[in-house]
């Protein structure tokens, strides 16, 4: 059993190699461009929801107050009368990429750590790179990409992003797999 504090460099190297692959996925590769549509007339759209004054939030609609009020000629009405949309708002803020970056280089450390808790549990110092590399591997692409699948299945996300999300997931993957494998503790 290896500690996952003995397992910090490969924590963290990996996580910025994840970071690295990421910001090439989406600056230079582009293919992400289009995961989300414009809306026609994106300007009337703001403007009807600042004077709705909506807080920022997740929204549904419709959204039924209740598992019984979904079953109503009423409820059902609105659902086929349409739109249907799941709506996320934030508040006027200044456009600043560095938290977002900064809770992403986190989220990849997290991973890293999980993924060091999996393979230090299974293995021993001195493990073939395979072998680390298998165990590291399937943890990180369990975290990076299965878990969105749920975005496609339950709120409506298009499946091609999801195709594209778990593509970029398979490369952070194999990223921290080979990182562990390359630094994992001799015997």
């Amino acid at each position: 059993m290896i500690s996952i504090l003995s397992l910090w460099l490969p924590i963290l190297l990996s996580a910025v190699f994840v970071f690295i692959a990421s910001s090439i996925i989406h600056m230079v590769l582009g293919y992400h461009a289009n995961d989300m549509k414009k809306l026609p007339d994106e300007n009337a759209f703001a403007d009807a929801l600042r004077k709705l004054a909506i807080p920022p939030g997740e929204y549904a609609l419709p959204k039924p107050s209740s598992a019984k009020e979904m079953s109503t000629p009423e409820y059902q009405e609105k659902v086929r009368k349409g739109p249907g949309a799941i709506l996320v708002t934030w508040g006027g803020t200044s456009p600043s990429m560095g938290p977002y970056l900064l809770q992403w280089f986190i989220y990849s450390i997290i991973i890293g750590i999980f993924a060091a808790y999996v393979a230090g549990r299974a293995l021993e110092p001195g493990a073939h790179y395979l072998a680390v590399f298998r165990f590291v591997g399937v943890t990180a692409f369990a975290c990076y990409a299965i878990g969105g699948w749920q975005q496609s299945i339950w709120y409506r996300r298009s499946w091609s992003t999801s195709l594209k999300n778990t593509f970029d997931g398979l490369v952070y993957a194999l990223l921290t797999a080979g990182t562990f494998g390359w630094l994992w503790p001799a015997s």
